[in-house]
This record gives structure tokens, sequence and C-alpha cells, in this order.
């Protein structure tokens, strides 16, 4: 019989939690290593580099590799004969090991939990409460595997019930190009197969624990059902084209990992859940013996690559901005912005549409006129930081309010990550404005770019608080045109019918 005790316990997931933070598995980077290696779509490459110095920059300086530092998923394995040396129960210590995580000084991490879900949505202010699932198994140890999953690929979950003679493939196919590039591609696929609906959703969770280890199947060949749907998916999902950051390319997966379990006789219950370019989970086993250690990985194991702007990239003044500028931008440009933009995401858009409909002004100092909003919650600085990590969130959650920006307070132009829908796409076309994308994944590197910040307005809304960000080469690439024109749209679609032509291996 082992005994665990409560400080063990607690210190054993606040320390994994920071180091996943700026650790990225290595099996998962080296395999966006070997993307970067055979892409041949430059936009995509040159996402990928990115994301590959990121990662290199965050084990280096201990910041998150992105600024959705995620929701804690913690999944717990706990011997019959361990015996507890604690005062409080075992959800309480994971909640408080969340907190000492996400409010250390040395490396903050950005809070991103609101309660209730609906209505107030108030941030809890220290990412409590973790999402915990428990089972009780033989033995007399506790093995732990804690994951940061950001909202951007967590809000791309699926899920279908299909008939039991349906195409499990095809349903996959068919429904990735639906998730978008919000979920920053290349990634993993986690299937989960059976069971109930819930079941299915636990297991789709829960494979994506497991290493990376797709080429190393491929090379040996598949010895079961499993194994050889896991090929194929991974190989048709790739044939797809969408690519790093959806811009069309050869890798949009790196992984397909699948999990089943018996179910009813009418039933064939599919979950499908992505992992992001900012992969974060760790797996330890606790005996008693004292907390969990973690060895850093070397960085001379990362994949050798530095980014650098392309030397055809155009170098944008943002405080001499006017519309003949931007409509100058086309699809696939890639800027280098300077000069002063604001900031603001889905709370901070809502709370600009009640101030309008009520008649009133927009608070001191908040002008879009001739501006750049960029969609960014930042992780807040530590040391003598400007701000912390700073990557771009999912664009689509602003569709419904573009119009408003650009045509009553005379936006320019919006800078976030993944496509914009069509009622968005139609705004931009008819007021001349642009979208551009920073690259999803790269939130520490594009930090590095910001060389002032400051709240402007509603500060209560923390990291979606309206700030001012002045900016010197900030890195971006021009994703809609004052046409409409759309690289998520143009470059899948090319990339799909060149792997097409290459005999479709993704």
């Amino acid at each position: 019989m082992s005994t665990i005790r409560q400080e063990d316990f607690i210190q054993s997931i606040q320390d994994a939690l920071q180091f996943i933070s700026y650790y990225h598995p290595l099996d998962f980077i080296q395999a966006v290593g070997d993307a970067w290696e055979k892409e041949q779509a430059p936009a995509a490459r040159d996402a990928l580099a990115q994301i590959l110095a990121n990662s290199r920059l965050c084990a280096q300086g201990h910041r998150p590799v992105c600024q959705d530092t995620g929701i804690v998923v913690v999944f717990l394995k706990i011997g019959m004969n361990v015996h507890w040396r604690c005062e409080l129960d075992v959800e309480e210590m994971v909640n408080e090991a969340v907190r000492r995580a996400y409010t250390d000084p040395d490396n903050t991490l950005r809070a991103s939990m609101v309660d209730p879900p609906y209505g107030a949505r108030k941030n809890t202010g220290d990412n409590t409460p973790a999402i915990i699932h428990t089972q009780i198994v033989s033995g007399d140890k506790v093995e732990i595997a804690v994951a940061a999953k950001g909202g951007g690929s967590e809000n791309k979950a699926r899920f279908a019930v299909l008939n039991p003679n349906d195409d499990l493939v095809d349903w996959v196919v068919d429904t990735v190009p639906t998730l978008g590039a919000g979920w920053c591609p290349p990634g993993i696929l986690g299937i989960g197969i059976g069971g109930t609906a819930e079941k299915a959703m636990l297991l789709a969770k829960e494979s994506l624990l497991s290493p990376v280890n797709i080429q190393e199947l491929a090379e040996r060949g598949a010895e079961n059902h499993l194994e050889e749907l896991r090929l194929e998916i991974y190989h048709k999902v790739n044939a797809l084209g969408i690519g790093a950051q959806g811009l069309g390319g050869l890798t949009t997966v790196v992984d397909v990992k699948i999990l089943d379990y018996p179910t009813h006789a009418a039933s064939l219950p599919v979950a499908l859940i992505p992992n992001c370019a900012a992969t974060r989970h760790i797996e330890f086993t606790l005996d008693g013996s004292g907390p969990a250690e973690f060895i850093p990985p070397r960085l001379e194991d990362w994949p050798k690559v530095a980014w650098k702007a392309s030397p055809d990239a155009i170098k944008v003044d943002l405080d001499n901005l006017d519309a003949a500028q931007v409509a100058s931008w086309k699809p696939g440009d890639r800027l280098l912005l300077s000069g002063k933009i604001l900031t603001g995401r889905d709370a901070a858009h809502r709370r600009i549409k009640e101030l309008l409909d009520a008649g009133e002004p927009l608070p001191p100092g908040v002008d879009f006129r001739n501006r750049l909003i960029y969609y960014v919650g930042p992780v807040a600085a530590v040391d003598n930081e400007v701000v912390g990590p700073a990557g771009p969130t999912t664009a689509t959650r602003m569709d419904k309010f573009t119009d408003m920006m650009l045509g009553e307070l005379g936006l320019l132009g919006m800078i976030g990550k993944a496509e914009r829908g069509p009622e968005a796409i139609a705004a931009i076309k008819q007021h001349g404005a642009s979208y551009l994308i920073a690259v999803g994944g790269a939130a520490y590197l594009v930090s590095r770019a910001i060389r002032k910040a400051r709240v402007l307005a509603f500060e209560d809304l923390g990291m979606e608080a309206i700030h001012e960000f002045e900016v010197e080469d900030m890195p971006v690439l021009v994703a809609v045109d004052s046409n409409g024109e759309s690289v998520h749209q143009s470059g899948p679609a090319e990339w799909r019918i060149r792997i097409s032509e290459m005999g479709g291996t993704g």
C-alpha cells in the first residue's frame, strides 16, 4: 500500500502544468519538423517555421507556447490500495494545483475559464475548475495524465451517431473540412468509436494522449483494424490539401489516434476532437515516494529551424494607414506591421455593440477609424516583458460584428487566425477592408514584435480588455483582400489538386 500526500499530489500537477505550458511533447514537435522538411507550399512552410521557432523560444524562455494556455483536463487512475494523507478531496486538490500553476508569478498563465458558462460568463481568475476524469483501478499507485486544451481546437469537436453500416472514414473525411482552420493545423485527430455519446467523446479526448507514431506504423504496416483506420484516415485527411493554418499544403495532421469501445447493436457513436499546433500533455505516476519529477527535453533535439521574415514582405506604417493602401494588398501578401493597433475579442465586441445600440460613446481613447484591430487575449507580462505571449484567436467568432466595426466605426481591417465566414467576407468586400492572419501557435514569437502595450478600456474583462499595442515588424499574411478573395478557399483548393496529381499521398 502506498500513501499519497496532499502536497506531493498538488505539486506534481502544478509542476506538470507549468512544464507543458512551455515544452511541446518532443515527439509532436519533431513530427512538425518533419512536416516542415517536406512542405512545398510557401505560406504553409513559413507558418510551420514560425511554429517551430516559437516552440524553441518558449522552451528556452519558459513562457507559454500559445496565449491560450488552455482548459485543464486531468485523467486519474487511482489504485484501490492507495492511502491518502490529505485534508482536501481529490477534486479540490486538482483545482488547487491548477490555481497555483496559473497564478505562478514566474510564468503566469492565462485564465480562460468563465462561470456561469451562459449569461454573465465571468472569468474565474485562476483557470479553475479543471475537467477531471477519474477511474478506480487495481494497484497501489496513482496514474495521472494532464493536458491543457485550447479553445480553438476544443471548439471544433464533433460528434455523430452513424448507422452501423455507414462508412466511418467517409464521415471523418467529410467532417474535417467543415472545421475550418480555427483548430490551428497541423495537429492530431483524436477519434472515439462506440460506447454511448459521452463515452465516444471521452475516448476521442483520451486518445490524444498517446505518442505520435504514425510514421513508424506506416513503415511496419497495420496489424489490426484500428491501425488500418488510422493510416487510411491519415492519408485521406492530408490529401484534402488543407495544410498548416488552413493555407493549403501537404500536412494537415501529423497523426490520427483512435480508441474504441463496445456499443449497442443499433448504434455507431463517433466522436472527433482535434489537437492543435499547441499540443500539450504529460503523463506520470505517483507511488508515495514524493512528487513527480519532470526532465526537460534537450534543446538540441528540437528541429533546427530558424524563422525570418520574407525579403518580399511589405512594410506597413500603421499610423499612416489609409483605404488605398489596404486596397493594394493581395491575398497571400506577407506584411510587416509597425505602429499602433487596438485589440478586442468576443466580450469587447459585444460591449461595443451594447454602447452603440444605447447611443453611448465609446470609452475615452478608443477610436477605430483608419485602424486595425487584433483579435487577441494575451498572457499577462512577467519580469520585463511588455506583454506575454499574444497569438491570434479564431476570427470567425467576430464575424457578426464585422459590418458594425467596418461601417459604423471606420475600421480598415482585422488581424486574427483562421478563415472568415460569408457574412464577414461580404462586409470586408463592401467596405474595401482586409483581413490579415498571424500564425496560431506562434504566440511568443508574435509577442516579441510588441514594443508597448496598455489597457485602454474594459479592464474588468481581463485578457479580453481592449489594449493598444505598439508593434514593430509584426508578421502577418493577407487572408482576405478588399475584393473578398480568401486564401483559405484558394489555398486548400489548389493543394488538393496538386496532391491528387502527386498520387494522393498527402
